[in-house]
């Protein structure tokens, strides 16, 4: 059991609202074994909690999530790339009896707006800034693909996936991704509000919307089953080592065409 001081993701509970709170700043909140495994469990506990009435997700630090642990998954093997234990994450949040709001002050990358799309309401500040990074490290954007593209617009996430390009809140909210970008200074505020309406709601009947909005849940586990083998042979893939190589060695990958 990991103790209080150690432990990357923290569970408050207070009036009904379960605070989820992503603290791995010195990782950018990257999707590290242990995060994952106490984002899991918290999730997985506050379903079973009949206290708790609405979940928000945030974070500490200038980084929502960069998306996956890239020191971990370089040289790691198809089969122990954390990636494969990603989508149980996603599908938890997206299938979550209560509802799931993401509270979003930093950077959000890859994995991590995979997060955000898999919940139900997403508030991002307005310097927030997000990418599909993926194709930049010679990965594919797989797994998160079967929470974004139901939300993300088809021409934005043509664009976003294949360009890999950063872009902004605002944009993020006019594209779908997000449920609202507001300025940084009322995103607290903003979170507020969203929580005191889902409290309003009757415990059964949001969990039994939450099932009717969402018509893919019965296809859910064959996607992520057939994405996570994609992404994770990209994962340990010779492109995907030289390009989180690149990445850590901040320089670019061999791919990239040079200018002599």
């Amino acid at each position: 059991m990991t103790s209080a001081a150690t432990e990357l993701v923290h569970l408050e509970i207070a009036a009904g609202v379960a605070t989820l709170t992503l603290d791995s700043p010195a990782n950018r909140n990257a999707l590290s074994t242990q995060l994952r495994e106490e984002l899991l469990r918290h999730l997985r506990d506050c379903a079973q909690d009949t206290e708790v009435r609405v979940l928000v997700l945030t974070h500490t630090g200038t980084v929502f999530c960069s998306g996956m642990d890239l020191r971990e998954a370089e040289g790691a093997a198809p089969d122990e790339q954390g990636v494969n234990e990603f989508p149980e994450i996603l599908q938890t949040i997206w299938q979550h009896p209560k509802p799931v709001i993401a509270r979003v002050a930093g950077t959000a990358r890859a994995g991590g707006i995979g997060i955000i799309a898999a919940c139900d309401l997403a508030v991002a500040g307005a310097s927030t800034t997000f990418a599909f990074s993926e194709v930049r490290i010679g990965v594919v954007p797989a797994v998160i693909s079967v929470t974004v593209l139901p939300r993300v617009q088809p021409r934005a996430a043509q664009e976003l996936f294949l360009t890999g390009e950063t872009f902004d809140a605002e944009r993020a909210a006019q594209i779908g991704l997000l449920t609202a970008a507001v300025p940084d200074d009322d995103l607290d505020a903003a979170v507020a509000r969203y929580v005191a309406a889902l409290a309003k709601g009757g415990p059964r009947a949001l969990a039994a919307t939450k099932v009717m909005l969402s018509a893919r849940n019965g296809h859910m586990a064959e996607e992520f089953s057939e994405k996570s083998t994609l992404s994770a042979s990209f994962f340990a893939s010779e492109e995907a080592q030289e390009g989180m190589a690149a990445f850590g060695e901040k320089r670019p990958p061999a791919w990239v065409p040079s200018d002599g």
